[in-house]
């Protein structure tokens, strides 16, 4: 169970850092919202702890040690560790999925680029449908094809995020386009790195992007009936939400260079009253080939883990290198 007063400082966080998922959350029943946002704010702050200092190397092995500190059950004095405990300790969450979000995190640590859309799955996956997956967890949902569809969702979001983002990452140093579609588009990647500005070249890959961030979002609606009836209008929310970000970037001539898209107040209002309405008419279909598609590979773990809860935990031989990678370069970093 969470502690009142770390339940409002999760409140307080996600309320201010995550404007979407605040939103969309009001729709969730108490019973998975309150869960959902301990998890929301623990994964803000490893985010934020990653992405905001520049030793970024330290900022995943504190988060590393902060994990292991939570599965043993001490978790550190912090409203968002203590939360995050209480949930794992109720739901029996499965140790590989906020793993694999560490995971994530260490490879923009060690700043890895992707050569193809395949590549940007994978770290998709990592950072992205493993919320997902864990959110079906606090649904007590466990059936492989809605936990696919949560990890298309997840994907989804993450591919918008990059193609809203791309000016913004560009000017701190990071890309997250496949290095495949830059060159094929004639677009030098050190060369936009050093000076980020819109081009029409830039904007067909940011349309292609969406494009698949489209595609995903189907497939991933398609599993919204596979919930409980009472999450669905919060799920169905964060999809409608998300995807207008997407919409409001195609409106903008898909130029994420010199502007950030978003979606107004009053636009998410409309959003939600949308996933209420869409909601009130789904039901399961057992014909629904997009509710049965093969998830896509890269997400493959996730669901495995999820769908398995009684597996012994293992962690990632990739992880473990990345980390001991990580922990020679923050030992280089002290020695200097």
């Amino acid at each position: 169970m969470i502690a009142a007063e770390d339940m409002a400082a999760c409140r307080a966080m996600i309320r201010t850092g995550s404007l979407s998922f605040h939103a969309a959350s009001r729709l969730l029943p108490p019973r998975v919202r309150d869960p959902a946002l301990a998890l929301y704010a623990f994964c803000r702050v490893a985010d934020d702890d990653v992405d905001e200092t520049r030793d970024k190397a330290a900022a995943v092995l504190r988060l590393r040690d902060r994990l292991d500190l939570i599965y043993q059950g001490r978790p550190r004095d912090h409203s968002p560790d203590r939360a995050f405990a209480a949930v794992i300790a109720d739901f029996d969450l499965p140790r590989a999925l906020p793993e694999a979000l560490l995971e994530g995190l260490a490879w923009d640590a060690t700043g890895r680029r992707y050569r193809t859309l395949t590549e940007l799955h994978g770290y998709s996956a990592r950072v992205a449908s493993s919320v997902g997956v864990m959110m079906c967890v606090l649904m007590h949902v466990r059936d492989p094809d809605a936990l696919a569809r949560a990890s298309d969702l997840g994907l989804a979001m993450q591919l918008t995020n990059i193609a809203r983002d791309i000016g913004e990452d560009a000017r701190a140093g990071r890309l997250f386009l496949p290095l495949d579609w830059l060159e094929a588009a004639g677009i030098d990647a050190e060369a936009f790195l050093a000076d980020p500005n819109p081009s029409p070249a830039l904007a067909g890959i940011t349309a292609r992007l969406l494009h698949e961030a489209q595609a995903l979002y189907r497939r991933a609606g398609a599993g919204i009936a596979s919930l409980p009836r009472d999450c669905r209008p919060g799920i169905a929310a964060a999809l409608h939400i998300y995807r207008g970000i997407g919409t409001e970037l195609a409106r903008q001539g898909h130029d994420s260079v010199t502007r950030r898209a978003r979606t107004s107040g009053r636009q998410k209002a409309w959003l939600m009253g949308k996933a209420l309405a869409a909601t009130a008419l789904t039901f399961v279909s057992p014909q629904d080939a997009l509710l049965h598609a093969r998830p896509v590979p890269e997400t493959a773990f996730l669901i495995d883990a999820a769908s398995r809860p009684t597996a012994p935990p293992r962690r990632s031989e990739t992880l473990l290198a990345i980390l001991a990678q990580l922990e020679a370069r923050d030992r280089r970093g002290a020695a200097g």
